[in-house]
């Protein structure tokens, strides 16, 4: 563990939220914050080469414009920034006073990355204790939730990748956690034991299975149903003792229900200040990067949610994976 918590910025709304929610995380559990920019290769390579070409004039110009929308959204003026990376490191370094406003006595440093965002993040994530993100955003974050770089993201950074949608408006004191007792929800758990702790808040342990329908022969298995969820039942709350005996300091409740799991979690995050779940459970594939029940998670909870994978389970992400290829270097700018 790094003993840090890495934001990715680019100056949107969603991206802003995460800033205010890594700053939050990080006065509350101790631990350093570092703002980070990915600069896309191609948004490099425009700003710093002098194409005469038209389509090579096109792009900077698009570059330039993003860059000062940005910035305007970020910092509150819309100053001239002249290319990609002077907006990287204007939309870094308005993140960064954010963030020592909101939390003051927290060490802040910036990063500004190249290559791609899915690599650069998933690099950052092999050093912190989670990464942090909006859910859609400008450049390379647009359709976190929906699109490939969250997705990617969350099914091969190490540790936990929180994504948050917007700013908190309601809190709730109550951590929802989705466990099964697989490997990846156990980390899940552990991470959701560790935000209730520094938040001192309920722990809500939701344990989902949907039962098997029989129809139109439903009566005759009733018996049968009923026996099968009994025991689902007693082996989900024989689960939650060890975790409960070993953080007498944490309030534990335990929910076990007879629903889709995806279905379940939804209707627990309406009050919940965060929503956390392996990166897969038991019955997905031995492959799968990202479970069916996380991917459902991400895309229809809007409480901050936790996608968190074991450490020694972090996949390599596919090569090209959608996004721009990776730079080779990366320029670090350190803000004490």
């Amino acid at each position: 563990m790094g003993g840090r918590i890495v934001v990715g910025v680019d100056g949107s709304v969603s991206a802003t939220a995460a800033v205010e929610w890594a700053a939050a995380d990080a006065r509350r559990r101790g631990l350093a914050l570092r703002i980070v920019h990915v600069c896309e290769q191609w948004a490099v390579t425009v700003s710093g080469t002098a194409s005469g070409s038209a389509a090579g004039s096109a792009v900077e110009s698009t570059a330039e414009s993003t860059a000062e929308s940005t910035v305007a959204s970020t910092a509150g003026t819309a100053g001239g920034a002249p290319g990609a990376v002077a907006y990287c490191a204007r939309a870094l370094d308005a993140a960064a006073g954010h963030a020592r406003d909101l939390a003051p006595g927290v060490e802040v440093t910036t990063g500004m990355l190249t290559g791609g965002v899915i690599e650069a993040l998933v690099r950052e994530s092999a050093s912190a204790d989670g990464v942090v993100v909006g859910s859609r955003g400008l450049g390379g974050f647009a359709g976190m939730l929906l699109g490939s770089v969250g997705l990617n993201l969350a099914g091969h950074a190490a540790g936990p990748v929180v994504v948050v949608r917007g700013p908190s408006v309601v809190q709730h004191d109550q951590i929802v956690v989705g466990y099964d007792g697989s490997e990846h929800s156990t980390a899940a758990m552990a991470y959701a034991i560790e935000q209730a702790r520094s938040r001192d808040a309920q722990l809500y342990v939701v344990t989902a299975w949907p039962m098997p329908v029989f129809s139109p022969y439903a009566a005759a298995y009733s018996d049968l149903l009923q026996q099968v969820y009994e025991e689902e039942v007693r082996r989900a709350r024989a689960w939650v003792v060890p975790w409960r005996e070993r953080n007498p300091d944490v309030r534990i409740v335990d929910d076990q229900v007879s629903e889709h799991p995806v279905s379940a979690l939804v209707k627990a995050s309406a009050s919940a200040d965060l929503v956390v779940v392996g990166s897969r459970g038991h019955g997905g594939f031995a492959a799968a990067v990202l479970g069916s029940v996380s991917h459902g998670v991400l895309h229809h909870v809007t409480c901050p949610v936790a996608v968190v994978r074991p450490r020694d389970d972090r996949r390599e992400p596919p090569a090209g994976g959608g996004t721009p290829p990776t730079g080779g270097h990366e320029e670090t700018r350190e803000r004490s």
